[in-house]
């Protein structure tokens, strides 16, 4: 199968990863790709947001399935045009990711559907703004509306930083604070059957103890010991299926990824959002422990051939990823520093780089392109193990001004070696 990957990212990196390891994918290439994702894909250079471009490019390549990684893409529709050209598509169409799109509309599909989530009103005046901020109350949460690559949500005791994103929004949702530990679980599903991946968490804030602004996500690791073996089977019944048969019912099906961010509160399991496409970083530690060929999976989603497809495999083993940020990241983050070390954490066992943003100089040199710069994947029997390697690794890099958690998966892995 020859496979076409877009993105640039280290979720991109990570599926191309994977799809590279899988032996019934004879060509992978990926556009516009970065200089990790260069060492496993061809990449080329396209404008992820130009359906035109997209097929263009498909069709030279002779391309299978094509795997749409993110979100604004999908929003722009970029699935719809290949789908349209008869090329099976891993991702949802425009209409469908405005699941994502809008936290406003995933709101609407939820009540419809009868999915647990935070009670929320959608605001657009400063009036409308301070009477939801006050019949909550703190801890404030502030969502913009529309896509915000994983920062546009305000967590704060302070009333007058959450009035100040709220009208720098624009449109927002203003919901109740969700007490308890969040979850990130995938589903691969082809707008009728519903396969849910392992559950991972991630770590928003930039700051070990959770301290410091949200980020995209600074690591995350996988499975969680501490969860309960019922929660991906519940979660399918209540919020998932649900979820895609309303979708379906509403003329606008949901074949990808569709992907739950959950609160696992005191009053049960509630949905803080969705997303239209795999998550990073959480994809990174998933996709580490999926033995199931990723190319046959995502081909049956995109040819609505899920029913009969096998069922999942999955490593017993544990994975952990920490993201290596920019100087200044999650403001506007320094770019152009050399990054030394890589060799030397492909080298070790068990662990590996994945690039999120990174480019070639004109000496050929890895250079930092972006905020969240790589991530550090490693497995391990259990956690700790994992930890340890990825951590090992972690010191490896060298990126002047870097920074990057210490904690990632330190209380989990702690709590699990407990007897």
């Amino acid at each position: 199968m020859k496979v076409l990957v877009i993105g640039g990212g280290a979720r991109e990196h990570a599926l191309c990863r994977s799809l590279s390891l899988d032996p019934d994918v004879t060509a992978l290439h990926c556009a516009p790709g970065n200089a990790g994702i260069a060492e496993v894909a061809e990449v080329h250079p396209v404008d992820a947001l130009d359906g035109a471009a997209v097929v263009a490019l498909a069709e030279a390549l002779g391309a299978e399935l094509v795997v749409v990684g993110p979100e604004a893409p999908l929003v722009a529709g970029v699935a719809d045009a290949v789908r349209e050209r008869g090329i099976p598509v891993f991702g949802p169409s425009a209409e469908a990711a405005v699941l994502e799109g809008s936290k406003a509309f995933a709101k609407d599909v939820m009540a419809a559907a009868n999915v647990p989530t935070a009670r929320a009103y959608v605001c657009t005046t400063p009036e409308e703004i301070d009477r939801a901020l006050d019949a909550f109350g703190a801890p404030y949460v502030v969502k913009d509306d529309g896509l915000a690559a994983g920062k546009g949500v305000v967590v704060t005791d302070d009333l007058a930083a959450a009035r100040e994103h709220a009208l720098a929004c624009g449109r927002v949702v203003v919901e109740e604070f969700l007490d308890g530990p969040e979850v990130s679980l995938f589903a691969v599903t082809d707008g009728e059957t519903v396969v849910p991946l392992q559950p991972a968490q991630d770590f928003k804030r930039a700051l070990d103890g959770d301290e410091g602004p949200n980020t995209g996500g600074m690591g995350a690791y996988s499975p969680l010991p501490w969860a309960d073996p019922k929660l991906v089977e519940e979660v399918l019944q209540s919020v998932l299926q649900p979820t895609v048969d309303e979708l379906r019912r509403r003329g606008t099906p949901f074949s990808g990824l569709l992907y739950a961010g959950l609160a696992i509160t005191s009053r049960g399991v509630r949905v803080i959002e969705f997303n239209a496409r795999f998550g990073d970083p959480e994809t990174q530690v998933v996709l580490a422990r999926l033995k199931t060929p990723l190319a046959g999976l995502l081909h049956a989603a995109a040819t609505g051939a899920l029913a009969t497809f096998p069922p999942l495999r999955w490593s017993d083993g544990a994975a952990v990823t920490v993201v290596v940020a920019s100087h200044n990241y999650p403001g506007t983050p320094r770019t152009g520093d050399v990054i030394e070390g890589l060799p030397a954490v492909d080298a070790l066992d068990d662990a590996y780089v994945l690039h999120a943003g990174t480019a070639h100089d004109a000496e050929g040199r890895v250079v930092s392109a972006g905020g969240r710069v790589l991530s550090v994947t490693a497995e391990g029997p259990d956690l700790a193990t994992a930890r340890e390697r990825a951590y090992e690794g972690v010191e490896l890099v060298r990126l002047a001004g870097s920074h990057h958690r210490t904690d990632i998966a330190e209380r989990a892995a702690a709590a699990a070696a407990r007897p």
